[in-house]
């Protein structure tokens, strides 16, 4: 006996409606514009949560790599390859390419922590070609108590604005799980039937006959070649 599976992420999870389950994304990577994932799904909140690991096939959507794009100086410092300096926060990548300190690196994905909070991944490019991968240091999004504040624990102190850029890089994972991809890595249909009243002008649609047999002649072809004669009189 089998049992049929409700579907997950997408246009068909819940047919007929317009509700969204409910996504709680684990761990998510981008290598080769392509999407992989680790993540949880509930029909609602009352739902007992599903494990899922998908790994996707069509390129991502610009907006989520502009997304890990703009985590990149967050990366620099958390990975202390990279000093903070005047002009370290010039332009935050929304509209306009990165600075040109920050070439040589890249986000690959990140991780979410059980209690709200992230671990930056990515990589920084040698000049010997070669690629060296880092992971920086956890950042808990939790709110920190006074005892916290006057310890010696280490504090980010660009917490609030990582959050909101996790936030947002978040918000288009969602959107990929449920569809959202580059039109580039869209393939069109190159074996399109034409439809009706498509036709191309000249174009002849011929009728379905049964062939002669031996010696017979199809009907109507007798009067053509009566017509021939008689045009040629």
């Amino acid at each position: 006996m089998s049992t049929e599976l409700t579907p997950i992420v997408g246009p068909q999870a819940l047919p007929g409606t317009t509700h969204k389950s409910l996504l709680t994304i684990q761990k998510a990577t981008v290598k080769k514009q392509l999407l992989a994932a680790e993540f949880s799904e509930q029909v609602d909140l009352q739902s007992k949560p599903r494990e899922f690991t998908m790994q996707g096939t069509e390129l991502v959507h610009p907006a989520l790599e502009r997304c890990f794009a703009r985590l990149v100086p967050h990366f620099c410092l958390l990975t202390e390859q990279l000093s903070e300096s005047a002009d370290f926060w010039s332009n935050d990548g929304a509209t306009e390419p990165m600075p040109e300190h920050f070439d040589s690196y890249g986000i690959t994905g990140l991780i979410i922590g059980k209690k709200d909070g992230v671990t930056l991944m990515g990589f920084r490019k040698l000049e010997s070609g070669k690629v060296l991968n880092l992971t920086g240091q956890y950042v808990s999004f939790a709110e920190q108590s006074d005892e916290f504040e006057e310890s010696n624990a280490w504090h980010y102190p660009h917490t609030d604005d990582l959050k909101t850029l996790v936030d947002e890089a978040l918000a288009e994972i969602d959107a990929a799980l449920r569809g959202k991809c580059s039109e580039a890595g869209r393939q069109l249909d190159m074996f399109q039937q034409p439809q009706i009243g498509e036709m191309e002008m000249g174009e002849v649609v011929q009728s379905e006959q049964p062939a002669a047999l031996p010696g017979t002649t199809l009907p109507g072809a007798a009067s053509k070649r009566k017509a021939k004669r008689v045009a040629a009189e």
